[in-house]
């Protein structure tokens, strides 16, 4: 007799899929609920968030096709949004080689990244001040592999 739990046939898993993924979906548009929150009690527009947060990962400048992959914000966006910022002394498009632009933070940009990215880094960093190492490095490591095996489905459309 053996001590195995019986396996689920496949439909039992789809569904069991289904409501995962579902309760996955849920909590990222949760979590994107709460970076909203932070953006707006920090007075930065979504758009502009996302910019100087990656931004700010990347280094006081960074090549503005990257910013555009690694925000999530589409091309048209983010124009609209360096347009403000550029006008606000925020930041600045330079040259670089060729037609590639660097995103370029100005001193005043950066004062805006220490009041605003900075902190919500800082709170990030404390939502998981009391996780392990091993959850957060599961976590991690789950998320990536999730991100990994969806953008490989998503190539196949």
């Amino acid at each position: 007799m053996s001590n195995n739990p019986p396996q689920p046939n496949n439909s039992e898993k789809i569904q069991h899929l289904r409501e995962l993924n579902k309760r996955l979906n849920l909590l990222l548009f949760e979590t994107d609920a709460v970076y909203h929150e932070a953006s707006k009690r920090l007075g930065l527009a979504d758009s502009d968030m996302k910019i100087l947060y990656t931004l700010c990962h990347l280094g006081q400048q960074a090549p503005l096709v990257d910013v555009i992959r690694l925000s999530g914000i589409n091309k048209q966006t983010v124009n609209s949004a360096l347009r403000k910022l550029e006008k606000q002394d925020i930041l600045y498009l330079q040259n670089a080689n060729g037609r590639r632009k660097l995103l370029c933070l100005t001193s005043l940009g950066q004062q805006l990244v220490e009041k605003t990215v900075l902190r919500l880094i800082e709170l990030e960093n404390e939502a998981m001040l009391n996780w392990t190492d091993q959850e957060t490095d599961l976590y991690i490591e789950l998320t990536q592999r999730y991100l990994q095996d969806f953008k490989a489905k998503i190539q196949k459309l």
